[in-house]
């Protein structure tokens, strides 16, 4: 049965690859930049000097800003050439993307097991998803936060794991602190004394002690460069970039767009990302003790996105976990054409319009329209969130929905 997946693959590489070679043969120095970065803080390991002092060449000059565990993974990827990492990095991509599918969309697949429509809907959902603007731009950049999406699901949703549940966790964490917000969900799941609570209760140790151990780990190793991270990069949110950038959909970075006093914006995000925060884990509590663990999942990293001070857009890459939530079986026709419309909106270049609108300088439509149009993508993650979280429970209750599964794999 192996052999029409195999097909499948084959298919979806000829699919990506327009984009695929779009990207790759762009000019040098707009060529897959943030991959660049990780290749830097690798580099500036072997050579031996300090990692937050170091930029990629002009014209992007852009600084290692992840945590010091993430420069020592970069290290075999500095020791490739640049073209070979090009092409490991993008090939890796789609493979992961490809079993971040097959695991999220897994309730769907089910339903055409033993027959061929099954590698055939698992190459459409796969090409489907490559082409939403979050996925496309991991290509774009050569981004790491599609490993990341996997690592979390993986530790969440397979039923028998040959690792400690919450490792993978963990290790994500390590690499890029906005994972760490499955340490909160792996908490608040974990309250009740139920059996499947106390699991993640375990998990959320295994993921707290891995994610500890790696942070600590080159305190060791690299002293200076962690010191360095955690007394000082870390601190400096511009190191990320413009902070008020239309690429910036979090609650944070829509908020700066307006443009009021400095303080005030603080106010109204902590506030907003307080009350955004309590709605959105009480809803993956309440979906994960409802036994609809994708969906939980699905919140909880629509929280990565919007709680985060910066979260552009290619962190969106969440919305195939939320498209696959969304989706469930396939048995209620009004969740998938909802998912449908879910899956175009983030294939458009929403946030952009929005740029060329308050471009026009039309009175009233490009200062407020062009805004909002601007926000769009964070706007949505917004819109993602209530779905997921008032409208699909009541769906499910009242529509012909497959019922919830606790896991992807038996």
């Amino acid at each position: 049965m192996w052999a029409p997946y195999l097909v499948s693959l084959l298919i979806i590489a000829a699919a990506t690859a327009p984009l695929i070679d779009y990207w790759l043969t762009n000019p040098a120095d707009q060529r897959l930049v943030d991959l660049d970065v990780y290749r830097t803080g690798g580099s500036a390991l072997l050579l031996g000097v300090p990692v937050y002092s170091v930029i990629t060449p002009a014209p992007q000059l852009l600084p290692f800003t992840y945590p010091p565990f993430a420069a020592i993974l970069a290290v075999p990827l500095a020791e490739m050439s640049w073209p070979a990492a090009q092409w490991v990095w993008t090939a890796a991509i789609v493979v992961v993307l490809a079993a971040t599918v097959g695991f999220a969309f897994r309730p769907l697949l089910e339903r055409f097991r033993g027959r061929l429509a099954a590698p055939a809907l698992f190459t459409v959902l796969t090409v489907a998803c490559f082409y939403i603007m979050p996925i496309r731009d991991q290509i774009r950049f050569g981004q790491v936060d599609l490993f990341l999406v996997a690592l979390c699901l993986l530790d969440c949703v397979v039923r028998k794991p040959w690792w400690p549940r919450g490792m993978l966790i963990g290790i994500a964490t390590a690499v890029k602190l906005t994972p760490g917000v499955f340490l909160i969900y792996l908490a608040v799941t974990g309250l009740s004394r139920r059996d499947g609570d106390r699991e993640n209760r375990n998990a959320l140790f295994m993921a707290v002690f891995t994610a500890a151990l790696l942070t600590l780990l080159p305190f060791l190793v690299i002293f200076h460069d962690a010191k360095d991270f955690w007394f000082s990069a870390l601190l400096d949110s511009e190191r990320l970039g413009a902070n008020a950038a239309t690429t910036n959909q979090s609650l944070r970075g829509m908020l700066l767009r307006l443009y009021m006093p400095g303080w005030l914006t603080a106010v109204i995000w902590l506030a907003a990302a307080a009350v955004v925060g309590w709605y959105g884990f009480r809803a993956a509590r309440r979906a994960f003790l409802d036994g609809d663990v994708m969906t939980a999942v699905a919140l909880t990293g629509l929280m990565a996105v919007l709680l985060s001070p910066v979260a552009w857009i290619h962190h969106l890459a969440w919305v195939v976990i939320v498209l696959a939530a969304l989706a469930g079986s396939g048995k209620d026709p009004r969740r998938l054409l909802v998912a449908a419309g879910a899956w175009l909106y983030y294939v458009l270049p929403i946030p952009w319009w929005g740029v060329s609108i308050k471009a026009l300088e039309i009175p009233v439509v490009s200062p407020v329209i062009g805004k909002i149009v601007q926000n769009g993508f964070g706007l949505g993650a917004i819109g993602l969130l209530w779905l997921l979280a008032s409208w699909l429970p009541r769906r499910r209750s009242a529509g012909p929905a497959a019922s919830p599964v606790r896991g992807a794999t038996p």
